[in-house]
């Protein structure tokens, strides 16, 4: 979870904005040390110094103007795009006209190029385009007519910049694009963790009124016909689809239907607190005379909130035994402490389930093996296989990393 914060958090562009700065500072330089070399040859060598002096002082002040887009404002780009400009114009006044000739470098060189490049990161490839347009007017003031060189640099600037500011543009629209999957991806996580408590508690009492209801009779039947609608009505909501009414049984009967168990989703179940909980002693509600639990001879520790979903999974398992096997079907739940992980298994020996039954179950909207058996290990980073054979009884397996905690409503896996 804190690694999909910090992706979410990173600009794929400042990277760029940062190698934008170092470029500024180097080309600067590069272009002092190319004037320093042949300062001698200039007809007017005072011109260019006075233009590195300010060359100097305005790229050292404006570092934090590139450090992101948020400070890169529009007139600052103005203004930069000026100085490298004038700094080619100031080329014509300084150098000689045999050396402007001769296709010697101006003034700021390929300190141009970072002016340009700032447009390109700051609005696109479209900005890139006219700045290096600019730019290559300049150029072609400055050598007086469209010298091979001359024309060959300028379109090389041309082509980086654009390309940059598309590359930018691209990258821009990922990165919006990666934000909202992750938006939707937690959206639905949320969804789903509501359909289960809703489908733990609120469904199951809907459907037992309107069972009780139909046994009764009179006024009841009435109310309990329309338990049985909201509970239609309520079952397609949060399975997300489009369910007609007629394809659910009005019995409530779903071969799914899950337990009641605390799956720790109120306030005191919501952040991970205190000593690890032994899941022994969660599971120990569910052994009676018709369910054996066998368990380790020490305690079986897991973080607090993830033992107790574990521990509701466990009862939407064997609350599916008590609907669909009889209630004299027997169940089994061994634990086993492994090193990494903790595993459950629950086994009856009912008549099974129908093959395709779940993948039925899911579609009208039951999400009892859906959610709240698997959806929870699923949360949890953990697995839930489930095996039945016709007249051999159902085996379901839970596995739970022992690094596995709930937080606000989310698992996370750490």
């Amino acid at each position: 979870m804190a690694r999909r914060e910090r992706v979410m958090r990173m600009s794929v562009e400042q990277p760029l904005w940062r190698a934008l700065a170092a470029y500024r500072v180097l080309t600067m330089l590069y272009a002092i040390a190319v004037f320093a070399t042949s300062y001698r040859e200039f007809a007017r060598p005072w011109v260019a110094v006075a233009y590195f002096t300010v060359l100097v002082a305005w790229t050292l002040a404006t570092l934090p103007k590139v450090a992101g887009a948020a400070s890169c404002t529009r007139r600052f780009l103005a203004a930069d795009l000026t100085v490298a400009i004038a700094g080619i114009l100031l080329t014509v006044l300084a150098d000689t006209p045999e050396r402007i000739a001769d296709g010697r470098p101006t003034l700021p060189t390929i300190w141009t190029a970072g002016a340009v490049l700032a447009f390109a990161i700051k609005g696109g490839w479209r900005w890139a385009a006219v700045a290096s347009t600019l730019v290559a007017a300049a150029n072609l003031i400055e050598r007086g007519s469209p010298a091979r060189d001359t024309v060959h640099n300028v379109i090389l600037v041309w082509v980086a910049s654009i390309a940059i500011g598309y590359v930018v543009e691209v990258a821009r629209a990922s990165e919006r694009t990666l934000a909202r999957a992750l938006e939707i991806e937690a959206a639905t996580r949320e969804r789903e963790r509501l359909a289960r408590d809703i489908h733990d508690g609120v469904l199951q009492v809907l459907a037992m009124v309107q069972r009780r209801g139909a046994v009764i009779g009179g006024e009841a039947a009435e109310l309990g016909r329309m338990a049985g609608e909201q509970e239609v009505a309520l079952r397609t909501l949060v399975s997300g689809g489009l369910v007609p009414v007629a394809r659910v049984p009005r019995d409530g009967a779903d071969g799914l239907t899950v337990g009641t168990v605390d799956g720790g989703t109120g306030e005191d179940g919501d952040a991970d607190e205190g000593r690890p909980t032994d899941l022994r002693a969660l599971l120990a509600r569910y052994a009676g005379a018709r369910t054996s639990l066998a368990e380790p001879g020490a305690p079986v520790l897991l973080a607090p909130s993830a033992a107790r979903e574990l521990a509701a999974a466990v009862g939407a398992a064997l609350d599916n035994v008590r609907r669909h096997a009889g209630e004299q079907a027997r169940a089994w739940i061994l634990v086993e402490d492994e090193t990494d992980m903790v595993i459950v298994t629950v086994r009856d020996d009912g008549p099974g389930i129908p093959e395709g039954r779940l993948a039925e179950a899911e579609g009208e909207g039951r999400l009892g093996v859906a959610q709240s058996i698997r959806g929870r290990l699923r949360d949890l980073g953990g697995s839930a296989e489930l095996i039945s054979t016709p007249g051999q009884g159902t085996e379901v397996e839970l596995k739970v990393p022992k690094a596995a905690r709930v937080s606000r409503g989310k698992a996370e896996h750490r």
